[in-house]
């Protein structure tokens, strides 16, 4: 069997072909563990055994330590809103997410079998991308490389440098000689925040993997209908996939709301004075979520100016038949005007070509970009609570 024939029967409709979550090392961890199956279930339990795992042993330290509820430290574990948040909001959402994602990416996979978007010809070309994304995804080394960065940039970095707040706390007493850690301190920057920060970068590495796919579907000549009713061409299952990653940006939301809040309550900051930052962080979250879906729309512009053209063409002709048929010649004697399929065919190539012009040139929907932005600031709103005086919240 030649070798493009053998690729091209590798991965059939509906197959976890490109099934995000199902691969890697952590993956395969978790599965020999028996906290999750091939099809992504036992959600609560893998949150459950998370939390256990990050956050309660950071209970338990702080407990002993004595800086559950103050002690000598301005922030407590007890109100320490951003670790709770993270660890018992953010980290649960990012789990529960992964099955819906999962199955909205395989839909995309056998959709695009199903509507016959793939020229025969591409078959194979459209194969191979499939296994370069399992690849991708299957990578120990990626895993291993994302952990590495974990440690090494997002926690001696960014959470060191830019997220930590310079004040005593329950993980961290300051000194002349810096911040010394405490017992649940050496738990959180060893344990908490890295599983966390892997946990989220892998879900950047999948969605990098999927807009790859995207990218390189993108570059085959899809078979596009420019009739087709989705008003795109056929390509309108891609937009419903975006309302899986609603409890992705709902993460989001809940991690900047936690940020904000510590910052508000701990460090004399105000809501407004982080406008800014909320905008910039819905839109760069928008377009890590809606951007790979762009790379459609050279294909869906030419499929419509194609089909202006064509049926354009077609209607003129179709016009200038009836107009002689019916308005310049006489009317056929034995063919009654009321009742005649004339009428209902004109009816029906000027509902086709009004479908075209109504085409979308992009799979993205302005509903699904309101929706994915309402999610992010959904757990933010009720920060404007702060802004009213104490008398009123009272």
């Amino acid at each position: 069997m030649p070798k493009d024939e053998r690729q091209s029967t590798a991965y059939l409709p509906g197959e976890s072909a490109l099934d995000p979550f199902a691969g890697g090392p952590l993956f395969r961890l978790l599965l020999r563990a028996r906290l999750i199956d091939s099809g992504l279930h036992r959600v609560g339990l893998r949150i459950a055994f998370t939390a256990a795992l990050i956050w309660l042993p950071l209970l338990v330290l702080s407990i002993i330590e004595g800086h559950f509820l103050g002690g000598h430290t301005a922030i407590p574990f007890a109100r320490d809103i951003e670790c709770h948040v993270r660890f018992l909001v953010v980290v649960p959402l990012l789990i529960a997410a992964e099955p819906f994602v999962s199955q909205r990416l395989i839909t995309w996979v056998a959709q695009f079998h199903e509507r016959e978007l793939i020229p025969e010809d591409s078959m194979a070309r459209f194969d191979r991308s499939l296994v370069s994304a399992r690849r991708l995804r299957d990578s120990a080394l990626a895993e291993a490389v994302l952990l590495a960065i974990v440690y090494g940039f997002g926690v001696l970095v960014v959470w060191r440098q830019f997220v930590a707040l310079d004040a005593s706390s329950w993980y961290s007493i300051p000194s002349a000689a810096g911040g010394k850690l405490s017992m649940a301190g050496f738990w959180y920057a060893g344990v908490s925040l890295p599983l966390f920060q892997f946990l989220l970068g892998r879900w950047y590495w999948r969605l990098f993997i999927s807009a790859r796919f995207l990218w390189d579907v993108s570059r085959i000549p899809l078979r596009l209908v420019p009739t087709h009713p989705d008003r795109m061409g056929g390509l309108g299952f891609l937009a419903g996939a975006l309302k899986a990653y609603v409890p992705l940006a709902l993460a989001h939301g809940a991690l900047v709301s936690g940020q904000l809040a510590n910052r508000i309550l701990f460090a004399g900051g105000k809501l407004p004075q982080f406008i800014i930052e909320i905008a910039t962080v819905v839109v760069a979250l928008l377009a890590v979520l809606t951007g790979p879906l762009w790379v459609f729309a050279p294909q869906l512009a030419a499929a419509k100016r194609v089909g202006i053209r064509e049926y354009g063409a077609l209607a003129q002709r179709y016009m200038r038949a009836f107009d002689d048929k019916w308005i310049k010649g006489p009317a056929p004697a034995d063919e009654p005007l009321i009742g005649s399929a004339d009428i209902q065919s004109l009816a029906d190539m000027g509902n086709s070509f009004g479908v075209i012009e109504e085409m979308r040139i992009s799979p993205v929907s302005r509903g699904a970009i309101l929706q994915l932005a309402a999610a992010f600031l959904a757990p933010i709103v009720p920060l404007a609570l702060t802004m009213m005086p104490a008398e009123s919240r009272a």
